[in-house]
């Protein structure tokens, strides 16, 4: 994926409910389970079928990492469907998200003022307009640099205009040199 698209995918596994499986076997039956036979989610891991039903049975317990890999990040993105979408929906319409970034942030502004880009940390909480745009875009499909620019309007607003409160004709920020960024639902 990619760094603002993974945050927004652990905020959201903050709300999860339950551990999603650890082991091998224990993913690959979820994922049988889910996607209605073994067939199915050879295909998807790109495994033989009796691989899966070798898994299954707990004849296999240790996959090489390139599967292992492959493995979580689908159980990953199937767990708990129903809790990942009542999280975005709730910060879509009353919490909102907060942005934790510490990155060298640059605008454009007014002749006679710095524009230079200067490393700042920022925790931003922003209203829900902007989670859900962050959220439709994501599901979209949506690259890193599009949700950059959603969580860089944002920021413009509600850091450096203060809610609209500011005066001033700042038009654009744009994200450098991104060191850490973490969202919280």
């Amino acid at each position: 994926m990619s760094l603002f698209g993974d945050g927004l995918e652990a905020a959201v596994q903050k709300a999860f409910t339950r551990p999603a499986p650890k082991t091998a076997p224990a993913q690959m039956r979820y994922l049988v389970k889910q996607l209605k036979g073994t067939r199915a989610v050879a295909q998807m891991l790109r495994i033989s079928q009796r691989t899966v039903e070798r898994y299954v049975k707990n004849q296999i317990r240790k996959p090489r990492p390139d599967l292992a890999a492959r493995l979580e990040r689908e159980v990953t993105r199937r767990w708990q469907p129903q809790v990942r979408a009542r999280a975005r929906q709730r910060a879509a319409t009353t919490g909102g998200i907060v942005i934790d970034t510490r990155a060298r942030i640059g605008y454009t502004a007014p002749i006679g003022t710095t524009d230079d880009a200067r490393l700042r940390h920022l925790t931003v909480a922003l209203p829900p307009q902007y989670a859900a745009r962050l959220f439709d875009a994501q599901q979209a499909g949506a690259a890193d640099q599009q949700l950059q620019q959603i969580a860089a309007e944002g920021l413009k607003e509600m850091y450096f205009q203060d809610g609209g409160r500011r005066a001033g004709s700042l038009e654009e920020i744009r994200f450098t040199d991104i060191q850490h960024i973490e969202f919280d639902l």
